[in-house]
């Protein structure tokens, strides 16, 4: 993203963005030098100096023959503007969360994007209070890894089934079979059974789609899915040679 829209993003105008940007290395300077190397027009260029000495983020000095103009810092500025927007979220969250009602009647939801199913599934685990079962690929452990150390810490019990090749040892790890998660067109796979009462599953990077529910059934399988996953990678750990030379070679080639 340009600077330009991430300067927007923050709630400056184009024009507001564009004279910030110039005061950045073109200060002190007056509202001419600041329109000519800007670009913005010189009837605009004065209020946009205006708006943005209004939000704090340019300083005026009336001099004997000029008025000059220099930025704020960008550490002070963005630190505002941090600091500004976790206030304004906390007292959101203060507001929305007690007219919140949450659906328990077991329907399927459906949507799409990794990005919002990432954050769903980070709003599972800090929300589960017993049990965490979990499938993921490398990115989601790097994505949710400190939401899992925190629930870990808090006493949740994790079940986790990988399908990658990234590190995580917290509560019960076992790492999926890289020819059976072929097989099972797992690579891409997410999946986070919170307290046996919810389940999400999301599949895709580039397209996602995800479905979430509180359907007990559902709940149950998936749960039972990765139960079962997680006891036979125990079983399979402890085979001795001679027990894996009786599988069939399709067998000893998945557990391979």
């Amino acid at each position: 993203m340009k600077i330009l829209d991430q300067l927007a993003a923050l709630g400056m105008t184009e024009y507001e963005a564009k004279v910030y940007l110039t005061l950045l290395s073109e200060n002190p300077a007056t509202g001419y030098q600041i329109s000519k190397h800007s670009g913005v027009p010189r009837s605009m260029v004065y209020e946009a100096l205006g708006r943005l000495e209004a939000r704090g983020a340019a300083l005026k000095s009336e001099e004997e023959k000029a008025t000059l103009y220099r930025p704020v810092s960008p550490v002070l500025l963005l630190d505002r503007y941090e600091r500004e927007a976790r206030e304004r979220v906390a007292a959101l969250r203060s507001d929305l969360l007690p007219l919140y009602h949450h659906e328990k009647t077991g329907r399927l939801w459906n949507f799409s994007g990794r990005r919002e199913a990432l954050a769903y599934a980070g709003d599972l685990i800090d929300a589960a209070q017993r049990e965490l079962m979990l499938v993921f690929a490398d990115a989601d452990i790097v994505a949710l890894r400190q939401r899992l150390e925190s629930a870990h810490e808090r006493g949740v019990a994790l079940g986790v089934i990988l399908t990658g090749d990234t590190a995580f040892e917290l509560g019960q790890v076992v790492r999926h079979p890289k020819r059976e998660t072929e097989l099972h067109r797992m690579q891409e796979t997410l999946i986070v059974v919170a307290d046996e009462s919810e389940f999400l599953i999301a599949s895709g990077h580039t397209v996602t789609s995800a479905t979430v529910t509180t359907n007990p059934n559902m709940v149950l399988i998936a749960r039972q899915f990765i139960w079962m996953e997680l006891f036979a990678q125990r079983i399979f750990a402890r085979l001795e040679p001679e027990m894996l030379a009786q599988l069939s070679p399709e067998d000893r080639q998945v557990l391979r």
